[in-house]
């Protein structure tokens, strides 16, 4: 078995969370990162959403990845070095994996450490020809993952991004995620990324107001995550789920209502929440294959391959460096 380096977990993740907290609620329109739905107990109501009969999003992902692995293995070649930002609890790269039969490295970033471990340890078990290499990492902010490179890969880097993760960036983060994509890839390597589609609007309120309340709850483990974690005092159940389809901005927009005033303390610091003020927690932009194309191409991919599914609810594409530049 692929041996696994000790992972430690430090102060500095609590240290931002609280800020981004703070920051996020200090803003005339109150947010909260939605990277931060994800405690072991987020994760678990992420994955029974993921059973629902209304999210379709997971179902028409799978479809889609179990369908082009076979021709994204083709295409990228052996010995290839795989890099998952986010990697979650890894049940998708075992997609990846069972098909390209000869990969050098596998690399997820993940920003909890446990999670990590975890998944890591698994997939080491269940491919034990594969250098498994854990970094414990928050891909969306500026850090040093020189980690992610020991070992060089005698094929080409593919960076993995797979479900509809780069939904939730706005555009100009969307950017940054590239460009991050690209330092990843290095020359000659590819990104390999899942990109959720327009469709009809009841079919996408539908997903994101699911009739077992499985959201809903979702969204308010957020709030109790911050009660518990950084000893703040929001009454969750004074606070409403709702998601919305901002057709302007072409994406669904997730917000917890608050229904009475209230006084919250966090870090030391007040904020005053009033009756029907909102906290935004996340957006989910929808693209169609020629606007997503369009968005990475300024950033200087291009998509050499694209696949969907059947309904063409959801779709992958493989990108290289446009070498003639963006």
């Amino acid at each position: 078995m692929t041996s696994l380096p000790q992972i430690d977990d430090t102060e500095s993740g609590h240290s931002e969370f609280l800020q981004d907290v703070i920051d996020g609620l200090s803003q005339p329109q109150k947010s909260i990162p939605c990277k931060y739905f994800y405690d072991a107990k987020g994760s678990k109501l992420f994955e029974r959403i993921c059973e629902t009969e209304d999210y379709y999003v997971t179902r028409s992902d799978l479809e889609v990845l179990k369908a082009c692995a076979s021709q994204v293995a083709h295409l990228v070649g052996p010995g290839c070095h795989i890099i998952e930002p986010g990697s979650g609890a890894g049940e998708k790269i075992r997609i990846l994996l069972r098909a390209m039969t000869d990969v050098f490295q596998y690399t997820p970033l993940e920003i909890s450490a446990d999670a990590l471990h975890a998944s890591a340890a698994r997939l080491a078990e269940e491919f034990p020809d594969i250098r498994i290499h854990p970094v414990v990492a928050d891909f969306t902010a500026d850090q040093d993952l020189s980690r992610v490179f020991e070992n060089p890969a005698p094929g080409a880097n593919l960076v993995f991004f797979p479900g509809s993760t780069i939904s939730n960036f706005r555009r100009a983060h969307a950017g940054k995620f590239f460009d991050f994509a690209t330092s990843l890839m290095q020359e000659g390597g590819y990104l390999l990324i899942g990109v959720d589609l327009v469709k009809p609007r009841d079919k996408l309120l539908a997903a994101y107001n699911d009739r077992e309340g499985i959201t809903e709850e979702f969204n308010k483990n957020l709030l109790h995550r911050i009660n518990r974690e950084l000893g703040g005092d929001f009454h969750v159940e004074a606070f409403e789920h709702e998601a919305i389809f901002n057709e302007a901005m072409s994406r669904i927009e997730m917000h917890l209502i608050s229904k009475q005033e209230q006084t919250v303390t966090i870090g030391g610091q007040r904020f005053d929440i009033a009756a029907g003020e909102t906290l935004h927690t996340e957006n989910s932009y929808k693209y169609t294959l020629e606007s997503f194309t369009e968005l990475a191409a300024k950033s200087g991919l291009v998509s050499e391959h694209t696949w969907t599914d059947t309904r063409e609810y959801f779709s992958y594409h493989l990108m290289r460096a446009d070498k003639h530049g963006a």
